[in-house]
């Protein structure tokens, strides 16, 4: 018996589950969904206007095209009508853990107003939600420490939204520009003038070893000229 119950403790134990569902919150070794929403009217939609398949990648190859980023989605805006359904993929091409966050929805029908999806590592999740009526602009961004403000922030924008968000790369200028200041000092100033002088050396050796060259190739041709003169 005392074997049994052993063997029986260490049986669940070994047992990884597949997955937790709390509330609105769904999760697994993966990843986490919460405040999925697939059928639930907000109060200011009568019907769904629309079914978008919205696909999104999330990574640092998508903050190369912005100096200064480290992570970004690979897109920075949606557009979609009052009342959609946004059908999400989201992608994440890292090793490392991305999240795909909306704030500022009904709290009503989202628990804190949010739309989360999280990968700890390459891999992707579905799951969708339906927008209310109000023409407004959503954040989009990843919560994790600095990878908003390293390039992973967008835009969704309902009815063309109530104006554009700060910050989001390609298309508004950030809150706090990146300073990329040079430090002028003596050891700056004098690298800077010998670089030029280097590079005004190099092509004046390039200019008269090229006036060489063509007179060579000149004397070289009448030469050939002259033997072949009876």
């Amino acid at each position: 018996m005392k074997k049994f119950l052993i063997s029986f403790l260490l049986c669940l134990v070994s047992q990884t589950p597949l997955a937790m569902n709390h509330g609105g919150m769904l999760m697994d070794e993966n990843g986490m969904i919460m405040n999925a929403n697939s059928d639930q009217l907000p109060r200011d939609c009568p019907k769904i206007s629309e079914n978008i398949d919205i696909t999104v990648h999330a990574g640092q190859q998508y903050a190369e095209k912005f100096t200064g980023k480290m992570f970004a989605f690979d897109t920075q805006e949606w557009q979609v009508k009052p009342c959609a359904k946004l059908n999400i993929t989201f992608i994440n091409d890292d090793q490392i853990r991305h999240q795909f966050m909306i704030h500022g929805l009904p709290g009503y029908l989202y628990p804190d107003g949010m739309f989360h999806l999280e990968l700890n590592g390459t891999g992707q999740l579905q799951a969708s939600l339906i927008v209310p009526s109000q023409k407004k602009t959503y954040l989009v961004h990843c919560e994790l420490p600095q990878h908003m403000e390293k390039g992973m922030k967008a835009q969704l924008k309902v009815d063309g939204g109530d104006g554009d968000l700060p910050s989001i790369p390609g298309i508004t200028a950030p809150i706090n520009a990146d300073l990329y200041a040079t430090d002028w000092s003596r050891l700056a100033y004098a690298t800077v003038v010998l670089s030029a002088l280097f590079a005004i050396i190099t092509v004046l050796i390039i200019i008269i070893n090229a006036q060489k060259l063509i007179a060579f190739s000149l004397r070289f041709k009448a030469k050939l000229t002259a033997k072949k003169q009876p």
